[in-house]
């Protein structure tokens, strides 16, 4: 059973409209997490407001929210004249567009969540506009009021059902010249990028989530385990550093012999040629026999 929906509404293709429901598609629940304890109690720490300046303990009816104008000058807004500037969710999502794929920066890409329809009434709906971004390899483009603020929302089939990505605006990216324009274009030679080329062959795959691991967050539990039960931690050397500076070319070469030991040492998960022969050679012999 699906976990209790995050966002009911309905999604809407010109007329067409069905009801949806929206599910986070990402959780933190399975995280390792730690709060803040007193190291001689061993009890929970409480966060407190302070005033920067003052040092004084701020209670909570003295709290207010403010934006920075110039260095320690802050006007204050009101809750009533915040309420006033956010958007009251009309429980819809208005596609506007649908685009190639392609076209989308993955930059953009926010949040996703699982949409389905929701109850029996909207299945009919629903499938008509999932099959038809199917058909034309397109994703919608829409908007949504989620927690007072409107997102853009990409839409597209996913199975059964549709994933929703909300979008980042513009203003929410940094310009990648800014981190690129001082990249130095130095002369590389044709054999080093196919050395470079070939260590990528021997590690070519395919997109596979459920092989990641989550090393840190493995070890992370083992320790709260092990420290639980009272065994004894030890902590592992400071790793050295090696000084020694190898050219680019011997650690190309380097890395393609050790790659390429590797793959050989993998097993490969093809079926074996040579025993189709064998079960044809067989048939023969036996019609031979049959024949005689």
């Amino acid at each position: 059973m699906p976990p209790r929906a995050y966002w009911k509404g309905s999604l809407k293709l010109s007329l067409v409209s069905c009801p949806v429901v929206l599910y986070p598609a990402s959780t933190s629940v399975e995280k390792t997490r730690f709060h803040l304890i007193n190291r001689e109690t061993g009890n929970r720490l409480k966060q407190q407001m302070i005033d920067a300046e003052t040092g004084d303990i701020v209670e909570g009816d003295q709290k207010g929210r403010g934006y920075e104008l110039a260095k320690g000058q802050y006007v204050e807004i009101e809750p009533e004249e915040l309420e006033a500037v956010q958007i009251e969710s009309n429980h819809t999502i208005d596609i506007d567009s649908f685009v190639p794929r392609e076209e989308i920066d993955q930059r953009y890409l926010n949040h996703p969540y699982y949409i389905a329809p929701d109850g029996k009434a909207a299945i009919d709906a629903f499938a008509v506009i999932r099959d038809a971004m199917k058909d034309q390899d397109r994703v919608a483009l829409a908007r949504i009021v989620l927690t007072h603020r409107e997102h853009i929302i990409a839409i597209e089939p996913m199975g059964k059902g549709m994933l929703g990505t909300t979008l980042r605006f513009p203003y929410e990216l940094r310009d990648e010249a800014e981190f690129f324009d001082d990249i130095k274009s130095p002369k590389i030679t044709k054999d080093m990028v196919e050395l470079a080329g070939h260590i990528l062959q021997t590690k070519a795959a395919h997109f596979k989530p459920s092989e990641f691991k989550d090393q840190y967050e493995t070890t992370l539990k083992a320790l709260v385990k092990r420290k639980a039960s009272g065994k004894p931690i030890k902590l592992p050397e400071p790793e050295e550093r090696s000084d020694n500076v190898v050219s680019l070319m011997d650690a190309l070469k380097q890395s393609l012999g050790k790659s390429e030991k590797k793959a050989s040492r993998t097993p490969s998960r093809r079926p074996t040629s040579h025993r189709r022969p064998a079960k044809k050679a067989h048939r023969s012999a036996a019609r031979q026999r049959k024949a005689g």
